[in-house]
């Protein structure tokens, strides 16, 4: 079944509707949808890599539009409802996440694999601050597809073979490093802290 639907929105890559498709598309996955764009994305900016920096800008606008839907529906909805659709173990990493990395996690779940209409959906329903996600959401979701259409800008038909091999392999990499880097600057924070407070101490 999953198949046979990116089949189909793949069909529309052939159309004069190709980036209509891809916003609307880029809007859905961020609140209800399951389906990424970046499928579409490709599609579309393989046969002219000169729109694929356009192209990106729209699956972009449309990804943090979708998820401003997805932020309101967490907003105005209740956890119950999440539950019909996410488990209650899913619902409770959401939430560490949001705990751990505050802000961040929008980034992280926006520029990785993970599932960002979870994310997007739990935000409003944890009460992350409307302006902070808004931010998180166009640099996690701009990163992710301004990189894909960057590769075929410039590289074409090469990008392919990378982008589908080795994309999600390296964007997991760049969160990794990049929570390692939060947690050493926490670090750093907390033991100039504590130095501060032992230099009170003996004076």
């Amino acid at each position: 079944m999953v198949r046979n639907l990116i089949s189909w929105i793949l069909t529309w890559a052939s159309t004069p509707y190709g980036p209509w498709a891809l916003f609307f598309l880029s809007f859905a996955e961020s609140s209800f949808f399951f389906i990424p764009p970046d499928f579409l994305l490709i599609a579309l900016a393989l046969p002219n890599p000169s729109a694929a920096i356009t192209l990106a800008a729209i699956t972009t606008l449309g990804s943090v539009l979708g998820g401003m839907l997805g932020y309101f529906i967490g907003l105005k909805g209740e956890r119950s409802i999440l539950e019909k659709f996410v488990s209650h173990e899913k619902i409770r990493t959401v939430h560490n996440y949001f705990q751990r990395y505050e802000a961040w996690a929008i980034f992280i779940s926006g520029f990785t694999p993970i599932p960002y209409q979870i994310f997007t959906i739990a935000a409003g329903l944890f009460y992350i601050d409307f302006k902070k996600f808004v931010l998180f959401s166009i640099l996690g979701r701009g990163t992710r597809f301004f990189t894909i259409g960057l590769l075929i800008f410039f590289f074409g038909e090469e990008a392919k073979h990378f982008i589908s091999k080795y994309f999600n392999l390296f964007s997991i990499l760049f969160v990794v490093l990049l929570v390692l880097g939060f947690y050493l600057l926490r670090r750093l924070h907390f033991s100039k802290k504590e130095e501060q407070k032992g230099s009170c101490r003996s004076k």
